[in-house]
C-alpha cells in the first residue's frame, strides 16, 4: 500500500541482487552468448565470468537501466573479447581475403548489394514472423555454425548485435576491405547453405 512518505515509496534503482542472478538471468545469458560464439562450454564460462565481473563492480552500477541489461552489456564485452582473441589468432595463420576471389561476381562492386542475376531465391520466411519459425533459426544456426570463426564473429557482430562496421573493424583489427571481403563471403556461404538446407 502507497502512503504520502517519500521515503516508503521510494525504490532504490541503484541496488543490485546478486543473490538472484543466477535465477533471474542465467538461461538468457547463456542462451545470448551460446548463439553468438558457437561454443556452449565457452558460453557457460563467459556467464560465469560475467557474474562475476558484475560482483567486483556492483558499486559501479548506477540503475539508469535493469539488471538485466547491465548485466548483458557486461557479457557482450567478453564475447567481443573473444571475438578479438579469434580474430588475431586466425590472423596469424591465415589471411581472410586470401582465396580466390569467384564470389566478387555475386556483388556490385560499387554498393555491395547483390547482382540482380545473383540474388538469391526467395527462402520462403518473408512472412512478418519469419524468424519466430523454429525450423528455420535451427537450419541458419547450424549453417553459422559451419562459418570459420573470424566469419562467424564479423557476421554477427554486424547482423545480430548491429555494431557499426568501424567497430567490428577497430575491435577486430580489420581493414575496411578485408571486413566487406568476409560479409560477402559469408553471405555466399549462408546463401549457399540455406538454399541447399530450406528451399
Amino acid at each position: 500500500m502507497l502512503t504520502n512518505d517519500p521515503e516508503i515509496n521510494t525504490i532504490d534503482n541503484h541496488a543490485v541482487n546478486p543473490h538472484k542472478w543466477v535465477s533471474r538471468y542465467a538461461d538468457y545469458l547463456y542462451t545470448y552468448a551460446a548463439f553468438r560464439i558457437n561454443d556452449e562450454d565457452l558460453a557457460r564460462d563467459l556467464v560465469q565470468e560475467t557474474f562475476l565481473a558484475a560482483l567486483e563492480r556492483k558499486e559501479k552500477f548506477k540503475g539508469r537501466g535493469s539488471e538485466k541489461t547491465w548485466l548483458t552489456a557486461i557479457l557482450k564485452n567478453k564475447i567481443v573479447d573473444v571475438y578479438r582473441s579469434r580474430s588475431m589468432r586466425l590472423a596469424k595463420g591465415v589471411d581472410a581475403t586470401n582465396s580466390d576471389d569467384t564470389d566478387t561476381d555475386f556483388f556490385d562492386h560499387n554498393d555491395g548489394h547483390w547482382k540482380e542475376q545473383h540474388r538469391p531465391a526467395e527462402l520462403g520466411i518473408e512472412q512478418a514472423d519469419a524468424l519466430e519459425n523454429k525450423e528455420f533459426q535451427k537450419i541458419l544456426e547450424a549453417c553459422m555454425k559451419k562459418l570459420p570463426a573470424l566469419w562467424f564473429s564479423v557476421f554477427s557482430m554486424k547482423h545480430i548485435d548491429d555494431e557499426t562496421t568501424e567497430m567490428i573493424c577497430s575491435e577486430l583489427k580489420l581493414t575496411s576491405s578485408n571486413f566487406w571481403v568476409i560479409i560477402h563471403r559469408t553471405k555466399v556461404n549462408l546463401r549457399s547453405c540455406l538454399q541447399k538446407n530450406w528451399i
